[in-house]
């Protein structure tokens, strides 16, 4: 037996089309991720023997622990609970409160990005946005900022302004913000939220790291752990309802009744998107026998701001032969306008950059994200199940010593590794310009020397200045 390892069965099965059709067995699509053996502490459950100090160390904070919530300054985690609206196809938002006087709006949680914008300026598909100039206390940083996702792109302001977590904070707390002015395939049709919280790490945010995020500023003024944690209740709902499923989002720690059992960890291989560690893909108990760096091509993230689970184009293409030899597809039920029949739709989509876990997986675990102790915990969610039935579940261990030693491609490069590159280059690149300059320019001194000693030459002070 190889390290202790858990698996994430998801059936997100149902059959195509109609109500009517056969009951069929579900066949499990088991996702595990490696975790640290038994003897490592980040691999014990989180319900198990410590003391509230020791699980403080851990950076976890429970939120029924009065000593904790007392020192977590303003924040009430058991408000927390239910903070969140929407579904999986057109995402969980929060309620926020943001100037002053306060503007309510509803904004979309992101954990695979790292900006925190608002609509600032009307727009057909959303209902309402952050006006500045009805802010006694924004203040604006002087510069625009683009972010671009998978699908659609923003550019915005940025300034910076007090913002309110209504269910959940009491007071009020400065933070940066972009205000959008334009965007593309950004809002859409049918949703209910007005902006976006970028959870994930600084290194992400744009145009650099150097702008505090949204939950780095929360974490210094409200005095929290650097942990939050979500669960999404869409599982198996449909998503072209009222938007109104629901969920949570506890900043600063962990609530206990958001989950059963334990909560098991994966560590976090790289703190800018949460990179983890896919081991192996499984159907119906089968393996694809896939080299697990497929499965890690070029990154393995959790996104709660991305709907599907997006696989690499290869790790796509086996599940769909593998989900087709066992004749059943893992789907979501959507809906349709006046019908009186489900539609169901593929609830996995290929990717050409990487494994993407997003929404359609977490709706089925409460997902913790430990930052504190670099790591991302699953336990099971009393609300992902139908008709009282759970429709996923933590099982393990299992073997890996089939499993390479290092599942992460070593010469994938990292976004921010990249542009460091690119800085250099055009370091160099402007250093050989400017020298290139001023040996075109010393000839043309030397001869003004020679023609007329007494007359002082600016030009070359005037290029150093222009220079400057």
């Amino acid at each position: 037996m190889g390290p202790l390892a858990r698996a994430l069965l998801l059936p997100l099965l149902a059959q195509w089309l109609l109500r009517a059709a056969p009951e069929l067995a579900p066949a499990p699509f088991t996702l595990p991720l490696r975790v640290a053996t038994a003897t490592n502490r980040a691999a014990a459950p989180t319900s198990g023997p410590g003391s509230p100090a020791e699980r403080r160390a851990d950076g976890l904070a429970l939120a029924l622990e009065p000593a904790l919530e007392s020192a977590a300054g303003s924040a009430n985690f058991l408000a927390m609970v239910d903070n969140l609206q929407g579904d999986s196809g057109r995402g969980y938002y929060l309620e926020m409160l943001i100037g002053t006087p306060p503007q309510k709006l509803q904004i979309l949680v992101d954990t695979g990005s790292s900006n925190f914008a608002v609509a600032g300026a009307p727009h057909s598909y959303i209902e309402t946005y952050f006006d500045t100039e009805r802010s006694s206390t924004y203040r604006s940083k002087g510069f625009d900022v683009t972010v671009k996702y998978t699908q659609g792109s923003w550019t915005g302001f940025v300034g910076e302004d007090l913002v309110t977590i209504p269910k959940g904070f009491n007071s009020s707390f400065l933070v940066n913000i972009a205000t959008i002015f334009e965007s593309e395939n950004f809002f859409l049709p049918g949703i209910k939220w007005n902006g976006i919280l970028g959870l994930a790490y600084a290194t992400l945010a744009k145009p650099s790291s150097s702008l505090e995020t949204f939950f780095d500023s929360l974490v210094t003024q409200a005095n929290i752990p650097n942990v939050f944690s979500m669960q999404m209740c869409g599982a198996g709902l449909p998503v072209a309802g009222s938007g109104t499923n629901g969920g949570s989002l506890v900043l600063g720690g962990i609530e206990p009744s958001l989950y059963k059992g334990d909560i098991w960890y994966t560590p976090i291989k790289e703190e800018w998107y949460y990179q983890i560690e896919i081991l192996k893909l499984e159907i119906g108990g089968q393996s694809l026998n896939l080299d697990c760096r497929e499965y890690n091509a070029d990154k393995a993230i959790v996104d709660s701001g991305t709907t599907l689970l997006r696989l690499p184009q290869k790790v796509f293409n086996a599940v769909v032969e593998a989900v087709a030899r066992a004749s059943l597809l893992y789907i979501q039920p959507m809906m349709g306008a006046g019908l009186n029949y489900e539609c169901y739709r593929f609830g996995i989509s290929p990717s050409t950059n990487a494994l993407v876990i997003g929404a359609t997986v977490m709706e089925g675990f409460y997902v913790v994200f430990d930052r504190a102790r670099k790591r991302v915990g699953f336990a099971a969610s009393p609300c992902a199940e139908i008709a009282g039935a759970a429709v996923s579940e933590i099982s393990g261990p299992f073997s890996t010593e089939d499993v390479a030693s290092n599942c992460v491609p070593a010469q994938s490069l990292s976004e921010p590794i990249l542009w460091i590159v690119s800085y250099a280059l055009m370091s160099v690149c402007g250093a050989i310009l400017l020298v290139l300059i001023v040996l075109l320019l010393l000839p043309f001194r030397c001869q003004c020397r020679l023609r007329d000693p007494e007359v002082v030459n600016d030009e070359s002070s005037l290029v150093r200045h222009r220079w400057k």
